[in-house]
């Protein structure tokens, strides 16, 4: 009797143990599930407050300088431009100051990653590039077309065939004619890039290239400069919208630039400014944020 009752406790004692055991694994693991949701809550809300983006003194605008309307150097040296001029009331009405700092178009990533720019804000076309920037709205509509000379005998994109096409390097025109456009680039007799866009409508002059793809608005920047030289092309490449570009997370500067640059188009300051850079092309049918 007495080994049948130690071997009865032995196995009770052994039971109860396990049981111990297993309601001690579940306490840990309902509360680390806790913890972790806990946790997260707590982390979300940390990178909320973390976005302090908008508490700034100052805005250092990164442009290409050789991108009329939008940037480029004035008759008298100096920086100026729709976008430039845009830039500088909007920091204006929130009391920071406002730095231009012209950037090479190639290396506009690492400036602004590194904090050399706040934001690119120079005609910068946002569609294609939403997973790398945090975007104000779209204020401004625009489009990828093709301009070629007046007697260049091309009036369709299909005469582009057997052609040699210009474009910018990294250029919103030259992600299309890679991607949803590639199979017409594939019919030129050579797609060239180069680094800026007065320098391709040079070569276009010269006859070096047949044609140059670009921005709606450059287009019509070097259309009302030279309108018996060039012409565009009826038929698009694409449809696109210009918006503030800043790094990933920024949302609070991003929304800040957003509800400034409505007010600016409320009190009547926007459509002044398409006023003053009407004989470049800018129109305020364009503008989105109405």
């Amino acid at each position: 009797m007495r080994t049948n009752d130690s071997i009865s406790r032995r196995q009770f004692l052994s039971l109860a143990g396990g049981i111990a055991a297993v309601c001690g694994l579940g306490l840990v693991g309902c509360g680390a599930g806790s913890g972790s949701a806990t946790t997260a809550a707590a982390a979300s809300t940390t990178a909320e407050a973390a976005d302090d983006s908008a508490n700034i003194t100052k805005l250092t605008v990164g442009f290409d300088q050789e991108y009329p309307p939008y940037g480029f150097v004035g008759d008298d040296g100096q920086f100026t431009g729709f976008d430039l001029d845009l830039a500088a009331e909007v920091c204006r009405r929130n009391s920071w100051e406002v730095e231009y700092e012209p950037i090479d178009w190639d290396a506009k990533d690492t400036q602004l990653n590194s904090g050399v720019i706040t934001c690119i804000w120079n005609g910068f076309t946002m569609e294609g590039r939403e997973d790398d920037y945090t975007f104000s709205a779209p204020y401004m509509k625009n489009g990828q077309v093709v301009v070629v000379k007046k007697d260049s005998g091309i009036s369709s994109l299909d005469d582009l065939a057997g052609k040699n096409v210009i474009t910018q390097t990294d250029s919103a025109a030259l992600e299309v004619l890679q991607g949803d456009k590639a199979d017409l680039a594939a019919t030129f007799a050579g797609l060239e890039t180069i680094g800026d866009y007065n320098t391709a409508f040079m070569q276009l002059e010269s006859g070096a290239v047949d044609a140059v793809a670009c921005d709606l608005s450059i287009a019509e920047y070097q259309l009302s400069a030279k309108p018996d030289a060039y012409t565009k092309l009826d038929e698009d490449l694409s449809t696109e919208n210009y918006a503030v570009g800043f790094k990933k997370g920024s949302q609070a500067l991003a929304d800040k630039v957003t509800e400034t640059l409505k007010a600016m188009d409320a009190d009547g300051f926007v459509k002044d400014l398409c006023e003053k850079y009407a004989s470049y092309g800018i129109s305020y049918e364009n503008w989105e944020l109405k």
